[in-house]
């Protein structure tokens, strides 16, 4: 990239360099066979060193995801959110307008709920993890404060840069998300487009997201936004950014030992979630049907299909449920409650692949011994 997709400054510098890999929102038909072509992508970060605003340095992909079946985690977030936004007497007007994302999910019947209607420019602006999906930056910010009326609030919710370093979350960088945010970043873009945040409020949700409510004009940060500011210094300096790449191979690794310590003692493995971060991942571990059987996911779009680059098939969750795997392991570790509680047949049997991640893991305490495990994640 020769400028940055939020201030424009010239060569953003690179952080994250995951090679070639296939396409993470295109999953062929499973009776397709696995070409070179398929794992031919380029996947990177780069940060501004002016503005500090992670990005995707290109996207060679066409957007071509099946639509994923909302988790009932982000269901119940938003319900939370929407409640803490009208307890902070921001929730103002009659109207409202949404800024989709393309993974599903709207908040716009809780608003209706609370006597919203929609409108073009409208009291109450939305946008819960679709901003990320504009290549445009700037442009997306702009469109976004346009709609917001004078008087009204702009609501924007976002994965953290400082989760995504602090917690390893490498494979958050993925074709089609072309922003990765510091409250420091989100707030240089507000600005440019004249707006400030009046408040933010901290959730757990994929690790930890922001969502920060802003109006017109600018005003120095409140209280609730100087803190998650302060949380966020140590993690998302350049320096801190880099160090995903080390934790690149070390997931990658560390999952490929626990995989070949499943089979070699005939361990039978699946996974649930079909999801775009596991695609960058099972490439890069070498997964196959000899280590994975299959994953199931909840969504029918993507049922009958495999992950790219491999030949691991994506099946109901009710084939896996008749499969009785020894060990599932977990793509999506937000999910656990609810499929715990969906699948209690698999109770003893769930995997979180965040366990990867982490600076506790070895080999020796690698997650095979499962009810005990379990109780931990």
């Amino acid at each position: 990239m020769s400028r940055c997709r939020g201030c424009r400054s010239r060569g953003p510098v690179p952080v994250l360099d995951l090679g070639r890999v296939p396409a993470q929102d295109f999953f062929p038909a499973a009776a397709d066979p696995v070409v070179p072509e398929e794992s031919s992508h380029p996947l990177a970060m780069v940060m501004c060193t002016a503005c500090g605003l992670a990005q995707l340095a290109d996207d060679d992909t066409v957007t071509d995801e099946p639509r994923g079946v909302e988790p009932q985690a982000l269901q119940r977030q938003a319900v939370d959110a929407v409640s803490r936004v009208a307890a902070a007497h921001l929730l103002r007007g009659e109207t409202v307008r949404e800024f989709g994302s393309p993974h599903g999910g709207t908040w716009l019947p809780l608003l209706a709920e609370r006597g919203f209607a929609p409108a073009e420019v409208a009291d109450v602006v939305l946008d819960s993890f679709g901003l990320m999906h504009e290549p445009d930056q700037l442009n997306a910010f702009t469109r976004r404060a346009l709609a917001t009326a004078k008087d009204g609030v702009l609501l924007v919710q976002y994965h953290s840069l400082a989760t995504i370093v602090g917690k390893r979350q490498w494979n958050a960088l993925r074709h089609g998300h072309y922003a990765y945010y510091s409250t420091t970043a989100l707030l240089g873009l507000l600005k440019q487009v004249g707006m400030s945040a009046v408040e933010a409020w901290e959730f757990d949700l994929y690790g930890g997201t922001v969502l920060v409510a802003a109006r017109h004009g600018h005003v120095a940060p409140p209280p609730s936004v100087r803190r998650v500011l302060a949380g966020e210094r140590a993690s998302t300096d350049l320096a801190a950014v880099r160090r995903l790449q080390q934790a690149v191979d070390t997931h990658r690794q560390r999952l490929r030992q626990w995989l070949e310590l499943q089979a070699a003692q005939r361990r039978r493995v699946f996974a649930y979630g079909a999801a775009s971060r596991a695609v960058a991942l099972f490439a890069l571990a070498g997964v196959t049907t000899e280590l994975i059987a299959a994953v199931a996911d909840a969504s029918p779009a993507k049922q009958g299909r495999r992950m790219p680059g491999t030949d691991v098939p994506i099946i109901a969750p009710d084939d896996l449920l008749a499969a009785d795997p020894d060990c599932v392991l977990l793509t999506l570790p937000d999910l656990l409650p609810e499929v715990s509680a969906g699948y209690p047949q698999l109770t003893g049997r769930w995997v979180s692949d965040d366990r990867f991640m982490t600076s506790e893991f070895t080999n020796k305490t690698a997650p095979h011994h499962l009810d005990r495990e379990e109780s931990r994640l």
